[in-house]
């Protein structure tokens, strides 16, 4: 089974980040960016199909994750939405990236998100799972329906201290429950998932999941280094740049939606698309369709020479 190795590791803001890389170092950068519960190996299929095409290829794991470590025991333990976005912005600049196509889903698609709203001349082009994914936190506490109230049950659960315990103590049963919930259709093996939950053991990796799911709702504070950056996602800014959104129709986290349900979401071109027999991970299960996403938004940094 494919292993991306050798890691690379750089400092880059509060983070030690780890992160695989793959193609020519002089290539359209792009970065992959995965959710929780999973990692860099998501993209196991999907970065050699982009490198092959040229591209420079970079995986980061999130902060929480793997063998990504935060520098300072002082630095608070967030996952909010814009410690996420603040950690893709420094990377792109420790690795001297000044515009890159950007692409994620889950907790990756939310920072990619956040970049290209906040920051849109670092940002070529984006694909994002489940379109607009920029929490409204103001609203966090409106009703959805029964149905989809029902499928967020794990996020009311790590409100509470039980579920705080129950992710220490047995994160890879409960995480692999996640796996087969949210992607009923995808058969993956054991070896596959042990692939995936190594990087669940990072020591930060409860601390930050629970102060995700509890930020989201209004629960907790965020980090005060990041208030800036929470107050304007807050207006709930537009994405101009190019975008590339999907939904899965057999997602077992958020239902699909048209493309006019976040279309107000989108000042720039934007494509939508629902991928049957896709779960909650799709460039794992469907990494064929995700990898040609991202190259359609390429051409626009082969022919920058400022992407260089």
């Amino acid at each position: 089974m494919n292993r991306m190795e050798p890691l690379r590791k750089i400092e880059a803001g509060v983070l030690e980040i780890a992160y695989y890389e793959a193609g020519p170092a002089d290539g359209p950068p792009v970065l992959l960016m995965h959710g929780f519960p999973y990692d860099i190996h998501t993209y196991a299929e999907v970065a050699p199909m982009l490198a092959d095409q040229g591209c420079r290829v970079v995986v980061p794991y999130l902060r929480g994750y793997g063998a990504t470590r935060f520098l300072s025991d002082a630095t608070p333990r967030s996952g909010e939405q814009a410690a996420l976005g603040a950690d893709l912005l420094a990377l792109l600049d420790a690795l001297a990236i000044p515009r890159a196509v950007l692409a994620g889903y889950d907790w990756g698609g939310r920072a990619a998100c956040v970049v290209a709203a906040l920051w849109p001349e670092r940002c070529a082009g984006l694909v994002s799972f489940n379109s607009y994914n920029i929490q409204n936190i103001a609203k966090a506490m409106t009703p959805d329906t029964p149905a989809n109230e029902h499928s967020l049950w794990y996020q009311y659960y790590f409100h509470s201290e039980r579920g705080r315990a129950g992710l220490a103590k047995d994160r890879k049963a409960l995480t692999r429950l996640l796996w087969q919930l949210w992607s009923p259709t995808w058969k993956f093996d054991d070896a596959t998932f042990e692939r995936s939950a190594a990087a669940f053991d990072n020591p930060d990796f409860v601390d930050v999941v629970i102060h995700s799911y509890r930020h989201r709702f209004g629960l907790v504070p965020g980090d005060p280094a990041c208030a800036g950056i929470e107050r304007r996602l807050a207006a709930q800014p537009a994405v101009s740049v190019p975008t590339i959104t999907f939904d899965g129709l057999d997602d077992g986290v958020r239902p699909p939606a048209e493309a006019s349900a976040h279309a107000h979401c989108f000042s720039g071109a934007r494509s939508h698309r629902l991928v049957p027999g896709v779960g909650h991970n799709m460039p794992q299960e469907a990494p064929r369709i995700f990898a040609d996403a991202v190259l359609e938004l390429v051409p626009a940094l082969r022919h920058n020479t400022n992407s260089r």
